[in-house]
């Protein structure tokens, strides 16, 4: 059981931290992000209260005819007169070209809204992808991909699909609300509070059911967050599962979250299928309460024949759009859902990406300085004590120690992926701080351990390190890296498309194709994350001369677990519980017997 919650926890943790959903505040937002569509929202109103209103003053010319059938038929009876078939086809061709207006004009706001809610949708992926490059890194490492990835399917599709149909639903439904409530009265006052009496059980019923169906569709949206951040995370790691056969624990976590999005799917689904049969039976009470009162009205002459018809009519078009609006109400909880989430994540704290008085990275060396450093990812929980090195342009910085001495962590301080806690990194004695961060990350070169391609081209994947490189500059970076020759005996050379379908590819060749990468984009300062870990030690050793001339002039961090591998750097740094506890050359370190000696003839006793 421990393993299982083990598995499941980065999957569940925004589940504990889940707070009640503000459907207020949320649909402010929504119309506040949706004012940029006004005139189309204004047009879109204009004509969905025009297409509405002709659909309502429909009935009562059709009532009109039908008194007219009516009267001529006693009249034919009587022997007084005849039906007069002219009088009643003038009547329903107007009825006729009344209708067709007013499905152009709903077709024109159905196509105008339709435009909005993808509009809508587009706006805020595009905020999305934008917001994401400004999140700081802590806010992704803390959550799963599958749970960001979320708000930018799930919750955005959510939005659109419920948006375009609830919103002009909703207004709709009250225009027919409005017209018919009015063409009622001017039937008949009795008639039509008798079909009022309908409202307050209608009501009654809507609000209960919204209070409990809220917050079921709040867990859905949230639970469903939290399947696609399992099945990012296990299928991601597929065949580490199955390696340690832990095919069973996975699925045993997925179904216990399955269900839980399951039940609360259903009990919404339950919630919002139940309103339109109990509406109906209201409906169909009125409907008896009407029929006997017009009847009544009629034999008194109070009305027409034809209105009694009208009047059904219009009561058909009264409970309509309370149905309707029934399941607007649950469309607009399955939208304020999404829509928290998402603005949510776009409200979420955003690094600082420019400084105020920016240095320019133009004519920089290379030369970084650690002072006194002093970092923890929790400001009660420090892991990088009072660091403190300079290093000159041009050099070789290896940094070794055990895992957990905060290798990484270095690193990512330097690419200013977090700020120190006190103390300062300085580039040629400029603070990190006064650079814009996307001109820092100019500076900076990265081969990591884990290796990243997209899906494209072999020759777009190299050239994604620097866009503007030609295919000769391209192949050239290849073969620096050793990878050329294998990349000619591939089908299409360098035009083979990458893929999850390459298969062929072992890890140390991608990770290859990352070296040769890092050596087109030619920056100034070279950061390896264990950049030759997952290749063969002859293939390490071509790699290693080309890293050499890679680096030649150029000021270079190198994390590496294998000691053998940067023994001719100029500075080794030696971390040990976030401290550096030694530092020197190759020879020097080994001279002192220390801690990194230690460190190194234990490998090379392991190698032998």
């Amino acid at each position: 059981m421990s393993e299982q919650r083990r598995l499941g926890m980065r999957g569940s943790r925004r589940m504990g931290t889940e707070k009640a959903k503000d459907f207020g505040g949320t649909l402010s937002k929504l119309l506040k992000y949706m004012k940029r569509y006004r005139v189309r929202v204004l047009i879109m109103l204009v004509f969905a209260v025009a297409g509405t209103t002709f659909s309502i003053i429909g009935p009562r010319i059709l009532g009109k005819a039908t008194t007219e059938l009516f009267n001529g038929l006693v009249a034919k009876i009587q022997g007084t007169g005849s039906i007069d078939f002219g009088k009643i086809g003038t009547i329903l061709a107007g009825l006729m070209c009344l209708y067709v207006a007013g499905a152009l004009f709903s077709f024109i706001q159905g196509y105008v809204m339709s435009g909005i809610s993808n509009d809508i949708s587009y706006s805020l992926r595009r905020d999305i992808s934008k917001k994401m490059n400004r999140m700081p890194l802590s806010f992704f490492e803390s959550r799963t991909n599958g749970e960001i990835l979320s708000r930018v399917t799930n919750d955005v599709d959510t939005l659109q699909q419920s948006l375009n149909q609830s919103f002009t639903q909703l207004i709709t439904s009250a225009t027919t609300i409005i017209g018919v409530l009015v063409m009622m009265l001017s039937i008949n006052v009795w008639m039509t509070l008798c079909a009022l009496l309908i409202l307050p059980v209608s009501m009654g019923i809507i609000g209960q059911v919204m209070k409990r169906s809220q917050k079921y569709f709040q867990r859905q949206q949230a639970y469903l967050g939290e399947v696609n951040g399992q099945i990012e995370e296990i299928y991601g790691g597929h065949n580490i599962v199955k390696a340690f056969n832990k095919e069973e624990d996975v699925i045993s976590v997925f179904e216990e979250t399955n269900k839980k999005l399951y039940d609360s799917a259903w009990k919404s689904q339950f919630f919002s299928g139940m309103m339109m049969p109990i509406m109906q039976f209201i409906g169909n009470l009125g409907y008896v309460m009407v029929a006997l009162l017009g009847g009544f009205f009629a034999i008194r002459g109070a009305i027409e024949v034809g209105d009694i018809q009208s009047f059904f009519q219009y009561i058909r078009s009264f409970t309509q759009p309370i149905q309707q609006l029934a399941q607007v109400t649950n469309m607009l909880q399955s939208t304020m859902a999404a829509s928290e989430r998402v603005f949510e994540f776009l409200e979420e704290e955003e690094e600082q990406q420019t400084a105020e008085h920016p240095v320019s990275i133009e004519g920089l060396k290379g030369n970084v300085e650690f002072e006194h450093v002093s970092f923890g990812y929790q400001p009660d929980k420090i892991i990088v004590h009072d660091f403190s090195a300079d290093i000159k342009d041009g050099q070789k910085i290896a940094i070794v120690g055990p895992t957990g001495a905060g290798k990484t962590t270095m690193v990512k301080l330097l690419m200013r992926f977090y700020d120190v806690n006190s103390g300062s990194i300085k580039i040629d004695g400029h603070d990190l701080r006064e650079f814009n961060r996307s001109e820092l990350r100019e500076m900076f070169g990265m081969v990591l351990q884990d290796t990243w391609l997209f899906s494209g081209t072999i020759m777009e994947n190299i050239r994604y390190g620097r866009l503007d490189a030609t295919d000769e500059e391209v192949i050239a970076a290849a073969k620096a890296a050793h990878i050329h020759k294998f990349i000619m005996t591939q089908p299409g050379g360098y035009q083979m498309v990458l893929n999850e379908e390459t298969n062929n590819i072992s890890q140390g060749q991608k990770q290859l194709l990352t070296i040769a990468r890092a050596i087109l984009a030619d920056n100034q300062i070279l950061i390896l994350d264990e950049a030759t870990s997952s290749v063969d030690t002859r293939t390490e050793e071509r790699i290693q001369k080309a890293m050499d001339n890679l680096m030649e002039g150029r000021t270079s961090f190198i994390i590496a677990h294998r000691l053998s591998t940067i023994r001719d750097a100029d500075l080794i740094l030696v971390m040990k519980d976030g401290d550096i506890i030694e530092q020197g050359n190759h020879e020097q370190l080994m001279q002192k017997g220390g801690f990194y000696a230690n460190l190194y003839n234990s490998q090379f006793e392991k190698a032998v």
